[in-house]
């Protein structure tokens, strides 16, 4: 089947749940690398990583993205000041950081490029905390979330003095809970442990971040315990991420699902589709008459076209099977005025004749008439067979055309269903699975309307040959009395009053006639058509429409000069053969004389 589908309508901005109002999201996101310490080892994945990150919120369409790499403190503050204006007003507002950072007294801190940490006393001035980090996002309306690639160990342990010796150092960074609501706080590895700079492109946990938490409608959640799956993975379970903090009940994610596209032509769809199903040309006209252009209107031409062709076709098998009909009877009345004539013409020649062997001769020659006449009706008899053979033949053909429309129509529609599911399957695999949390309900298609089961109900059972009137979803008296006939004619039970789907189930289910075809005075059934009765020669039709024979005209007065046939002689008086003064004659090559 043929399926051209109409121009999508792509509209974005949408929220991440289907079946929630559209929104124009405020989205944005603050990027920082720091590869380049100047008092400790350089690590080679953190520009990168920031690098891949920030085109991944490109990618996803945040509105503002500030980014800094190799960052000294002075502008590390400065950074975090500035983006926490900018979130002030957004529904969405992210910060990444990679580069090292250290765990002080349960604190996490945030170490710049040009710290040098020389004691834990300097750690308030040459870093930045976590907490700070937070309250910068406190504006943000939907989601504060801060994803730290900053697990690595600790390269200033060892060098840097301690002012308390109580003050504890310790490697990776600390838990933390925030207090914030609607925040979600992203360690590369659990609190405690260490992760891993990786030997590749980015880190571990970069690569899996690319990989997942930017999925459209993907709850972060869900994205987040699918960046923990890869880690592991990709680092034989040495590396555990962990996400800090909590989210409400409904899904959140960055980059917002895409919308269903609009099909433009599913009204045309769905009348096609009953249109089909009844499968008459009053059906399909009905159809272009409310769709006269587009795919599915060129189709219901299509359909048409074969049901005209067919409907043709059986006209002409009716025209020539009347045409047999009358030639045959044309024939009949040949042979049987040929016959009387003929009887006549030997009645009236046997009457002279006066030997046995002129009657003898007589008889078979009005046998060898009668065997004629009988061979010629029976040939009439014969092609009038062929004749209405090749009529029920053409009736046949019309049948299937009609059958063969049909299923091509529901060939179509079945198609258009397999693609429209596969186009469901498609959507459905970008969305979360149906018992995550938050997943949003499909809604279902909507029941038929009363007016479309009213309107199918009265083509069926105009179709089954109990005629409600107008196919046009009104179930009026007419509808009812057709309704009533069904059940009558069918023994069925149904409720007339309303049209019901057990009553279309019903109808729908009858492939033959029901109720019976009512003709008019002087015409008689021929299949589902009314024909005009015809009478034999010597018949007329009366006024209650059958054949009757017409009366004998009544016999004339004989006249005076009218001669009687003379009465035999007895055989003593016949003259004998060739006596002289006898009238001669010739029958079938031999001569009589009286």
């Amino acid at each position: 089947m043929r399926r051209i589908l109409g121009g999508f309508i792509l509209m974005f901005g949408l929220t991440a749940l289907l079946g929630q109002p559209a929104l124009a999201e405020k989205r944005v996101a603050l990027v920082i690398g720091i590869s380049k310490y100047q008092s400790v080892p350089r690590l080679v994945n953190p520009a990168r990583d920031a690098d891949a990150m920030r085109a991944l919120f490109r990618q996803a369409g945040f509105d503002v993205i500030e980014s800094g790499r190799d960052l000294g403190i002075s502008d590390l503050r400065r950074s975090i000041r500035q983006f926490s204006d900018i979130s002030r007003d957004a529904d969405i507002s992210v910060v990444y950081y990679a580069g090292h950072g250290i765990e002080v007294d349960g604190t996490n801190y945030l170490v710049p490029a040009d710290a040098k940490l020389v004691s834990d006393f300097d750690v308030e001035d040459e870093t930045l905390s976590l907490d700070r980090v937070l309250r910068a996002l406190d504006g943000a309306k939907r989601l504060k979330l801060v994803i730290l690639d900053a697990c690595r160990d600790n390269p200033f342990a060892k060098t840097m003095k301690r002012s308390v010796s109580t003050r504890s150092i310790g490697r990776g960074l600390a838990k933390i809970e925030p207090s914030m609501s609607d925040t979600l706080v992203a360690f590369a590895a659990k609190a405690g442990a260490v992760a891993n700079d990786g030997d590749g492109e980015n880190s571990p946990f970069a690569s899996a971040l690319v990989k997942y938490i930017a999925e459209p409608g993907l709850d972060l959640r869900l994205a987040f315990g699918r960046v923990r799956d890869d880690v592991l993975k990709s680092t034989a379970y040495r590396q555990e991420p962990f996400v800090y903090g909590s989210l409400g009940g409904e899904t959140v994610s960055l980059v917002p699902q895409k919308s269903k596209p609009v099909d433009p032509e599913a009204a045309a769809r769905t009348d096609y589709e009953l249109a089909a199903q009844i499968g008459t040309r009053q059906a399909w006209d009905s159809f272009l008459a409310a769709h006269g252009s587009g795919l599915y209107a060129d189709l219901a031409r299509a359909q048409t076209s074969k049901l005209i062709a067919a409907e043709q076709m059986r006209a002409r098998a009716d025209e020539a099977r009347r045409d047999a009909e009358a030639q045959a009877a044309r024939k009949a009345e040949d042979f049987r005025n040929q016959l009387e004539e003929q009887t006549a013409r030997q009645t009236s020649d046997a009457k002279q004749k006066i030997s046995e062997q002129a009657r003898k001769e007589l008889d078979e020659a009005r046998r060898q008439v009668a065997e004629h006449a009988k061979k010629q009706l029976e040939e009439a008899k014969r092609q009038v067979e062929i004749a209405r053979q090749d009529a029920e033949a053409a009736r046949r053909q019309v049948e299937e055309a009609k059958r063969q429309a049909v299923a091509d129509a529901q060939k179509l529609v079945e198609q258009a269903k397999r693609e429209a599911a596969l186009e469901r399957d498609k959507i459905a695999a970008l969305s979360p699975p149906a018992n995550a949390p938050g997943t949003a309900v499909v809604p279902t298609a909507p029941p038929m309307d009363q007016a479309d089961i009213a309107r199918l109900l009265q083509a069926h059972l105009k179709r089954v040959g109990c005629d409600p009137g107008n196919v046009d979803g009104s179930w009026n008296d007419a509808s009812k009395g057709a309704l009533e006939q069904f059940n009558k004619n069918a023994q069925a039970k149904l409720n007339v009053q309303v049209a019901s789907l057990d009553a279309l189930d019903q109808v729908r289910s009858k492939t033959e006639r029901v109720c019976p075809l009512a003709c008019k005075k002087g015409q008689r059934a021929d299949g589902d058509r009314c024909i005009q009765i015809g009478c034999d020669s010597g018949s007329f039709l009366n006024s209650s429409g059958a054949c009757e024979k017409k009366p004998e005209a009544a016999a004339r007065p004989q006249s005076a000069t009218r001669r009687e046939p003379a009465a035999r002689e007895p055989a003593a008086r016949r003259p004998a053969s060739g006596g002289g003064g006898g009238k001669c004659f010739t029958f079938s090559g031999k001569t009589y004389c009286e």
